[in-house]
C-alpha cells in the first residue's frame, strides 16, 4: 500500500476518533461524566471487586500515573469513586468504585450504548465483524 493511502487512512481514523469523543463526551455530559470518566467507572465496575490498583487503572485507560490521578480527584471528590489503602503493601493505592459510582455509571452505560447503536446505525452486522477483524491486525 502506498503511503499516500496511509496517510490516509490515518487521517480517517484521527477524524472517526474525534467525532466519537465528540458523540460520547456529548452523551456522557448529562451524567457529569466525559468519556475518560466513563472508561474508569467502567474498569473499576468489571475489576474484581470493583477496585484497581491506579497504576494498572492508568494503564488500562492510557494514561500515565499523573493522569489517572488528577482524573481521579474529582470522580473522588463528588463521591463516586474512593481510594484505599492495600492491607498487603501500603505503598500501594486502590482506587474504588462507590455506591454512587456504581448507580453513575449504570445509568450512563445505558446513555452509552445507544450512542454506539447511532454511531453505527448505518453498517451492517457483517460489516461492522470485518472491522473489528481489520482493526485487530492493526
Amino acid at each position: 500500500m502506498p503511503n499516500e493511502a496511509k496517510e490516509h487512512l490515518v487521517f480517517n481514523l484521527i477524524e472517526l476518533q474525534n467525532s466519537m469523543l465528540k458523540k460520547f463526551n456529548g452523551t456522557l455530559s448529562i451524567h457529569g461524566l466525559g468519556l475518560s470518566d466513563y472508561l474508569v467507572l467502567d474498569k473499576l465496575y468489571h475489576a474484581p471487586h470493583s477496585k484497581m490498583r491506579r497504576s494498572e487503572l492508568a494503564e488500562q485507560v492510557g494514561l500515565s500515573p499523573s493522569g489517572v490521578t488528577r482524573l481521579l480527584n474529582p470522580l473522588e471528590k463528588i463521591g463516586l469513586v474512593a481510594k484505599e489503602a492495600n492491607a498487603r503493601d501500603a505503598r500501594v493505592s486502590l482506587v474504588a468504585l462507590s455506591p454512587a459510582g456504581e448507580q453513575i455509571y449504570q445509568e450512563a452505560k445505558i446513555s452509552f450504548s445507544q450512542a454506539i447503536n447511532t454511531l453505527f446505525d448505518s453498517l451492517k452486522p457483517v460489516e461492522i465483524n470485518s472491522l473489528v477483524q481489520l482493526l485487530k491486525k492493526i
